[in-house]
């Protein structure tokens, strides 16, 4: 009798054993909502204030945690094992995150938050999960980091500044086509119609270029669930500069051709609102591309 209850006691042991790292991993996971609140809190308020260009912010967590649930069978196969090493990256993280937040002037930024969450995060992931674990979850962890954030006006201009001279330049080009007396001075259009001009300013007109970080997202995570081979993945995620190009001078376009009605119509809130409208079709052409590239190679069973 006094055995059984033994055998019974040393095999209850290792669950009390796991029961300890999920406790502090909760805790843990508790603090980091507290001390990052405030970053949380803005992220998601710029995501709702500015859905057209950021609301796809809000889903990208949800879209990780598949990512996780993907590879749920490899993380379950051996056991977590605790890495102290993992308190390395935490305390980095959240030094960089107090730099950004009460830091000089220079570092005072959202994306040095980021980058302090970002490290935080994975170094909490690294304590409790193990090295082995990482391997599977590292893709995940990035993908939250580069995607689940807003980027600023600031570092955005760095990389969409050569992107909107094309946009003018291609949407210059379709309404010459269409037939539209159009004259084009850097990245504004000057529509003349009825003896009047009606510019458009591409570099306020389309700050949707933005969406480019919603493309890119998309791609990413169609090619790492739904495509087997390196260069698939490589060219749809690609495929996202040219198809958020293609869709913004249709934006332009579209709004051009609504001035003519109202000038009223390329800014303010219709403006955004026909950038938020043009994010149906955008997703839609880039399905598209994504099934192409898909059926570019079809394999047969020997």
């Amino acid at each position: 009798m006094s055995q059984a209850i033994a055998e019974r006691q040393d095999q209850a042991a290792p669950a009390r054993l796991e029961r300890g790292p999920v406790i502090g991993a909760v805790v843990v996971a508790g603090l980091m909502l507290w001390v990052f609140s405030d970053f949380f809190i803005r992220q998601v308020e710029w995501a709702i204030e500015e859905q057209a260009d950021w609301g796809h912010t809000l889903v990208i967590p949800f879209i990780a945690g598949y990512f996780v649930y993907l590879r749920r069978r490899e993380l379950l196969a051996r056991p977590f094992r605790t890495t102290w090493i993992g308190f390395v990256p935490i305390a980095l993280g959240i030094t960089i995150y107090l730099l950004g937040t009460i830091g000089p002037q220079v570092l005072a930024h959202h994306n040095v938050q980021g980058v302090g969450v970002g490290l935080t995060l994975a170094g909490v992931v690294l304590l409790f999960c193990g090295f082995r674990a990482m391997i599977w979850l590292w893709f995940p962890l990035a993908y939250l980091f580069i995607f689940g954030q807003t980027i600023s006006y600031r570092l955005l201009e760095l990389v969409t500044f050569r992107l909107q001279d094309v946009t003018a330049r291609g949407s210059y080009l379709l309404m010459v086509v269409l037939g539209f007396d159009i004259d084009r001075e850097g990245n504004t259009l000057n529509l003349f119609h009825n003896g009047e001009i009606r510019p458009l300013n591409i570099a306020e007109a389309c700050s949707g270029m933005r969406m480019l970080m919603a493309f890119l997202a998309l791609g990413v995570a169609m090619a790492f669930t739904g495509l087997k081979r390196f260069w698939q993945r490589a060219l749809v995620v690609a495929m996202g500069v040219p198809t958020a190009i293609f869709v913004n001078i249709l934006r332009v376009v579209s709004l051009a051709l609504l001035s003519v009605v109202d000038a009223d119509f390329a800014a303010g809130d219709f403006h955004s609102f026909v950038g938020l409208v043009w994010l149906v079709p955008a997703f839609l052409i880039y399905l598209g591309v994504i099934w192409i590239v898909r059926h570019l190679m079809v394999e047969r069973t020997a």
